[in-house]
């Protein structure tokens, strides 16, 4: 596991140095994906095949899965899941709520997860049953808090539709919690409710890539990551938090069927 973990991190910082010196102004060629609001740089495709090449120069037989690249087959049962750059508008717009994410699973579980935030100058990292840790402080996610009081953070999605369902939902959510914040990076916002920064966050769309790492980061720091109604966390929805107010949430969730789009 430390192993896995310090390549990992090892891998995460030299990307993140990378994306730092050759950040783009908005004057660069920029593609889209799914959407015109769904976008990829250069940098992107240059990050996840810098950390291809790491991650296959020390474990050739090992799989990976990124963002831009898709599936990397092998020969082992070690797969690496990576986002190389999560939240690239912000990376874009020299917002500093962007991060190198990457996560590897073992036998179908998350093992190590890693989630470089370069601009913050902070690095998170987990190991399975080892804890979360930004830097030398460990974390422990908010305890205690009820919905009436949470700060929730959250996200939306690329297409029209679903932004439309997205803000009907936050709509009612707002009334009900202490805030809403809206930070630009799934793995951001995740480490965020990790380190106490926010009490929960809920997203429908994110992928793999975007929390595998992030929210191995979560759970070590005590924190319950799940779908809706019983299903484990996935595209269709993430829900994390404390466990209590993540009770709380889900259910004012589902009366609001944010899946619907």
């Amino acid at each position: 596991m430390p192993d896995f973990l310090r390549l990992a991190e090892d891998i995460a910082r030299e990307a993140g140095d990378m994306l730092l010196a050759k950040r783009p102004t908005m004057s660069t060629a920029v593609e889209t994906k799914s959407s015109p609001t769904d976008v990829v740089t250069t940098l992107d495709t240059a990050s996840e095949e810098l950390i291809r090449e790491r991650i296959l120069a020390a474990r050739p037989g090992d799989r990976i899965l990124g963002e831009e690249g898709g599936e990397e087959p092998g020969e082992s049962d070690v797969r690496w899941i990576v986002d190389p750059i999560d939240g690239t508008v912000n990376f874009l717009y020299g917002l500093p709520d962007w991060a190198v994410s990457i996560a590897v699973e073992v036998g179908g579980r998350i093992v190590a997860g890693v989630v470089n935030v370069p601009q913050r100058g902070e690095v998170y990292t987990a190991a399975l049953g080892e804890g979360a840790w930004l830097g030398a402080e460990r974390l422990r996610c908010n305890t205690g808090v009820p919905l009436a009081q949470a700060l929730v953070s959250t996200g939306f999605g690329y297409s029209a539709t679903r932004r439309a369902v997205q803000g009907q939902v936050v709509a009612e959510v707002l009334p009900r919690v202490r805030d809403i914040r809206r930070g630009g990076s799934c793995a951001v916002d995740m480490c965020g409710q990790a380190a106490g920064r926010v009490d929960a966050y809920y997203e429908r769309g994110v992928n793999q890539w975007d929390f595998a790492a992030a929210g191995l980061v979560a759970t070590e720091a005590g924190a319950r990551l799940g779908g809706l109604q019983g299903r484990p966390v996935s595209p269709s929805f993430a829900l994390c938090a404390a466990p209590g107010l993540f009770e709380e949430l889900h259910d004012l969730l589902v009366s609001l069927d944010p899946e619907r789009d």
